[in-house]
């Protein structure tokens, strides 16, 4: 029976290798290499395709019905997660090679300007629990204990995953995803794998930071309209921030959306270290370069408060301090979170031919007056002129502005 079953198989891979060459001659010289071309490109297009774009075709299979606007949450809730917890267990393990060090204290953490994670939020124990029913809660009950521990983060993380509606055997399947990929630092990580990833030197931060801007575009086009209330387009943000060059002073954006803007800004001062040693002298270390984020501050301000959290977790992800990064209901105009400030640079993309802007209350509001002299005040049906005014108003004497307009 068995030797039969060989014979039929073998016959029938024959028939299949026999009718495969009888196409192949058939075949012109010139098809045969159009055809041999195309399956090498389409083979290394699949071997070479981004860990950001796997992640998502993973993620995004599990989201099944659930609505993209509610589903972003749950996936880059967890992938912050994920981040704070591989960078507080480097330092963990760090910490227990020196002597009169204990990697459970807190303090540790805090002077390092790190997140402490206690036991129960640690991504290891977490997908250990990846499988239970009770998973939802696990991670609510996780992020509860981190904002506990962590000032800076009160109020800011998501606790969605109990809901009812989230199947967790999908959930489960989705801490899998994200706990498949190891993001370290060191340099031997990625001969450990093909799910061992290497940060080119910067370990996980820059990894999961691309990760996390990847997935934010992705939910922002899976949203369609709404999805521009929280996401600038990568190319537009590098443009407008190429074009101001904001190389060292206070940056502003008074509807700063999830932060695109404030991490592209520390990118360009990234990328432009040159500009730096030869402005600084060598006597200050590290070739006369400072960190990026001692070059720059960011001021920031949003009005929906879930496009807050995204901002504040976004901006976390890339050790970018945002503890001037506000949030209120009444938006910019209405409750000015910055009165006080003077911006070296104003990035924007404001919510333009905005109707509903309470102009009606703010006829004599002092922003609309320029060098002492009173202008005439925006239309209350229109929100254009009042946001150049605005950001007028919270420029520095020799400080400058760039905001993108999106004509539809």
């Amino acid at each position: 029976m068995c030797q039969n079953n060989f014979f039929k198989r073998d016959m029938e891979m024959f028939t299949i290798s026999e009718n495969f060459f009888s196409i192949i001659n058939e075949m012109t010289k010139k098809e045969r290499i159009m055809k041999l071309t195309k399956f090498v490109k389409d083979k290394k297009n699949q071997s070479e395709e981004p860990l950001e774009k796997k992640l998502w075709k993973a993620a995004d299979k599990l989201r099944k019905n659930m609505d993209a606007a509610e589903y972003k949450h749950i996936v880059l809730g967890l992938i912050f997660l994920k981040y704070i917890s591989d960078a507080f267990e480097e330092l963990y393990e760090k910490l227990g090679d020196y002597e009169g060090a204990d990697p459970e204290d807190k303090n540790e953490y805090t002077a390092e300007k790190m997140f402490y994670v206690p036991p129960s939020a640690r991504w290891r124990w977490l997908q250990g629990r990846a499988k239970l029913p009770t998973i939802g809660k696990d991670i609510d009950d996780a992020m509860d204990a981190i904002e506990k521990d962590n000032l800076s983060l009160r109020g800011v993380l998501p606790k969605v995953f109990a809901q009812e509606k989230l199947d967790k055997q999908n959930l489960g399947g989705l801490v899998d995803i994200i706990g498949s990929i190891t993001l370290t630092s060191t340099p031997s990580s990625s001969r450990r794998g093909m799910n061992a990833i290497q940060g080119e030197g910067h370990g996980s931060k820059d990894v999961l930071g691309k990760v996390f801007e990847y997935f934010l575009g992705e939910f922002a086009l899976a949203e369609g309209k709404k999805g521009g209330q929280f996401y600038t387009p990568g190319s537009v943000v590098k443009l407008l921030v190429e074009m101001l060059e904001p190389y060292e002073g206070r940056v502003f954006d008074p509807c700063c959306g999830s932060g695109g803007m404030f991490v592209q800004s520390e990118k360009f001062v990234e990328a432009h270290r040159d500009h730096y040693r030869k402005k600084t002298p060598l006597s200050r270390g590290a070739g006369g370069v400072l960190n990026p984020k001692d070059r720059i501050s960011i001021y920031g301000q949003e009005s929906n408060q879930t496009t807050w959290r995204l901002a504040k977790m976004n901006l976390a992800i890339r050790g970018i301090d945002s503890s001037n990064v506000k949030w209120n209901n009444e938006g910019s105009f209405l409750n000015d979170m910055h009165k006080d400030l003077k911006a070296d640079y104003i990035i924007a993309n404001p919510p333009f031919n905005d109707s509903d802007w309470s102009g009606e209350l703010l006829r004599d509001d002092a922003r609309w007056s320029v060098l002492g002299q009173k202008l005439p005040p925006p239309p209350p049906n229109n929100a254009n002129y009042a946001w150049i005014q605005h950001f007028l108003y919270h420029l520095a004497p020799s400080g400058q502005a760039l905001y993108w307009r999106r004509v539809l």
